[in-house]
């Protein structure tokens, strides 16, 4: 059981009743989306790019297979706007005359015959003119080749605080620094797959593996030149997303559908095969950061210069909100009077770069934290001492002026992780055995950091969000919520809380699927932002549903039991018919945010924490292995204890994967390494034992305190390991992942 310094005092926060979808799922009840039967189906694949960019000069279907059995869509075929709706109107549904990047989309085709389908792709040959591509970040920033704006930049933010130009040249110490973090696949368990059905006299209707229906929705809307309520679009038990399904499940529905709308409204279905999902989806967005400090001799942070850019592929996406909170989260939790900050997305021919769970924080957390353990060697200071000479405390101010309005606990935090590793005797006996043993070394290091919860400043206010809840039949209630269970838990967690604001029991407690035809558009499941936004207007629809059973009489006021809520819901629904109840999305008093000037308060909430590794290196084979891993964090009131538990301890595990082994090989700004056999993943057996602690400092506008915790555990591991392993070698770690052949050269070079 995870440590929570506060013991629970509710009747269901804090507690851990079983998950909404366990038994389902663990049954084999839960139908993912290739479970679903359609009668008559079609089997959808999609013709893609060999190429990183040229001009399409023909589409040519060879001899070989029936093509008159076939369903073909080119982009002619589209009955509405060739363009995916998302932040910029960049990017096509499928290609109409130029690529720019392999695997971009080019032709659909679809059969009755799954196995025909799969062959037929081998008979469609995509005649192009290839032209030169961009495929690294300095190729994009030279200037020599635009094919994006004036400058080949998606995005670009700006940050400064102070006057850091008058500090270097009277500064003691001035460290400089560049960090680099690879690209990441998401894999999910469950690859990209849906269902559409699609006409013009019915619409558009798709089933799908998705995080935010919303989302799919709105970019079907003009792709088929109709209204809201004529496109449906319905969440299937999903496995798993990490960010990986939140915009991109728009393209496989789009190609499905129109499928589906040229085939005369009969079902296609398109489901990824590992391959193809690997070689085609978005990932982590690769990213250099480049950092200059100056300190005084005893460690004071007196500057800071942060460059950061990463690369977003060939089309927009979701770039430029991941920029912006790489660049929020790029200083640290660290008090820096004088500091400018300059990042930029920047456009390559490499398959779009997109969401990935903590959403550009950990690129530049990393470099950040790395960079504070070149300061701390430089200085000859102990990392932990550099740490607590700079930490932000009640007062003080970020970078973006936000003002620290209470003390964080930052260095209660880091005091925990510290005694619980027993980091600082490990130090000391680490640096004997390595002193005396070659073959084998030893290393301990930690990471400082935070995690903004919701949408960053104007964000929430913009989405506005809705969520409800109505009275069931049986006396019960139902939440009414766009966000998606990706298996963190949400339908458990949002069940709680409206079980505790009513008073009634869990199991009274029901989620409605998440379809645009049902439930409101209560944002995506995203950002930290679906237990402590959504859960907190779940609340108060709640608080609200229960006023209008005592207004009308039907509930006694103040306490009651959930025989007594059961009863007075089915009376109310006899006498007066269903109860739905909605609410939305309130800022918190006292937060501004100039979108503008990037200053003001970024977030209304920070989760804060540290990380400690411990890792052995065999210096034969320059292997590292995690020994131990402890995870303290502040997330506010912790409602459902396992879950939050897993939450840590999956995003850990999947960090460790980025920092040792996720090794994306990219040729022609495509992933080579497309299977299992090729692309390394962590197993339980390099996974240490994960010693999970929370703190609970309740966060008043979160509901019943809690804050948001699903991205935080993925910004922490990568550089608590990567200090552990610069510990061990006694060299400084500038980049992931940490392979053996990092190793080699660092110690060999």
């Amino acid at each position: 059981m995870p440590q929570v310094s506060s013991p629970p005092t509710f009747q269901w926060i804090g507690r851990n009743p079983p998950r909404k979808e366990s038994i389902d799922k663990v049954t084999g009840r839960a139908l993912y989306i290739d479970d679903l039967k359609f009668e008559g189906v079609l089997y959808g694949k999609t013709i893609r790019s060999a190429v990183p960019r040229g001009i399409l000069k023909n589409i040519s279907f060879l001899p070989g297979v029936p093509w008159g059995e076939f369903t073909i869509v080119t982009a002619k075929d589209i009955p509405g706007k060739n363009i995916v709706s998302l932040i910029e109107l960049d990017q096509p549904f499928l290609v109409e005359r130029e690529i720019k990047h392999a695997a971009e989309p080019i032709a659909l085709i679809a059969h009755p015959d799954k196995g025909l389908v799969e062959k037929a792709m081998n008979f469609v040959k995509i005649d192009v003119d290839e032209l030169p591509a961009i495929l690294t970040i300095d190729e994009s920033l030279s200037g020599k080749n635009i094919q994006w704006g004036t400058d080949n930049i998606f995005k670009t933010f700006h940050i400064r605080r102070g006057d850091p130009d008058s500090i270097w040249s009277k500064a003691d110490v001035v460290v400089e620094g560049e960090y680099w973090t690879g690209a990441q696949e998401q894999l999910y368990i469950e690859p990209q797959g849906v269902v559409a059905v699609a006409s013009r006299e019915k619409g558009v209707t798709v089933w799908g593996s998705m995080q935010c229906p919303f989302y799919v929705q709105k970019g079907l809307k003009p792709l088929f030149d109709l209204p809201e309520d004529k496109v449906r679009v319905i969440y299937t038990v999903t496995g798993g997303g990490f960010g990986g399904k939140e915009e991109y499940p728009t393209l496989p529905a789009a190609h499905a559908a129109l499928l589906s709308w040229k085939a005369g409204g009969q079902p296609v279905k398109i489901i990824y095969d590992r391959i193809e999902d690997m070689w085609a989806t978005t990932k982590r967005h690769p990213c250099r950061t480049r950092i200059k400090s100056a300190f005084s001799r005893d460690g004071k942070l007196a500057a800071l210069k942060i460059d950061a850019t990463m690369d977003g592929g060939a089309y927009a996406t979701l770039s430029a909100v991941v920029l912006s909170r790489g660049t929020l989260h790029s200083f640290g939790p660290y008090k820096c009077e004088h500091a400018v900050i300059d990042t930029r997305a920047v456009f390559t021919n490499s398959p779009p770069y997109g969401a990935f769970r903590g959403f550009g924080a950990p690129q530049t957390i990393f470099a950040i934290e790395q960079h504070m353990d070149r300061a701390a060697r430089t200085l000859g200071i102990e990392p932990d001492e550099l740490r607590l000479k700079n930490i932000l405390r009640k007062g003080d101010a970020m970078p973006t002026g936000q003002i620290m309005k209470e003390d964080p606990g930052v260095d209660g935090v880091l005091k925990k992780a510290l005694d619980e590793s027993n980091y600082l005797e490990k130090r000391r006996a680490y640096r004997e055995h390595n002193h005396a043993d070659s073959r084998v070394k030893k290393g301990v290091g930690f990471a400082l950091f935070f995690h903004g919860a919701g949408f960053t400043g104007s964000g929430e206010v913009f989405l506005d969000s809705k969520a409800g809840v109505e009275l069931t039949a049986e006396g019960g209630v139902r939440i009414l919520s766009a966000n998606t269970e990706i298996g963190q838990g949400s339908f458990t967690t949002h069940s709680q809380i409206v079980a505790e604001e009513l008073g009634i029991s869990y199991e009274m407690v029901e989620v409605a699927t998440p379809d645009t035809a049902v439930v409101p558009n209560s944002g995506p499941t995203v950002a930290s932002r679906t237990c402590m936004v959504v859960g907190e207007i779940l609340r108060k629809a709640a608080a609200d549903l229960r006023e209008v059973l005592v207004k009308s009489g039907h509930l006694p006021g103040g306490r009651h039991t959930p025989e007594e809520f059961r009863r007075a819901a089915l009376r109310y629904r006899e006498t007066q018919g269903e109860l739905k109840v909605f609410s939305k999305y309130q800022p918190p008093s006292g937060i501004h945010w100039d979108d503008k000037t990037y200053t003001g308060e970024a977030y209304g909430a920070y989760a804060w924490a540290c990380y400690v590794s411990d890792v052995e290196i065999d210096m034969t084979t320059c292997q590292v292995e995690v020994l131990d891993f402890v995870a303290v964090q502040e997330v506010g009131r912790v409602i459902h204890p396992v879950i939050a538990k897993g939450q840590i301890e999956g995003g850990v595990a999947q960090a460790i994967g980025w920092a040792l082994y996720e090794n994306v090989v990219l040729h022609q700004g495509v992933m080579q390494n497309i299977q299992l056999t090729n692309y390394i993943l962590p197993t339980t057996a390099d996974t240490p034992p994960i010693r999970v602690f929370f703190h609970e400092h309740p966060y008043p506008n979160g509901p019943y305190g809690a804050k948001g915790l699903g991205e935080l555990p993925m910004d922490g591991p990568a550089p608590a390991i990567a200090a552990a392993v610069a510990f061990a070698i006694d060299r400084n770690i500038a980049s992931i992942p940490i392979l053996p052949e990092t190793i080699f050269e660092a110690t060999n070079g």
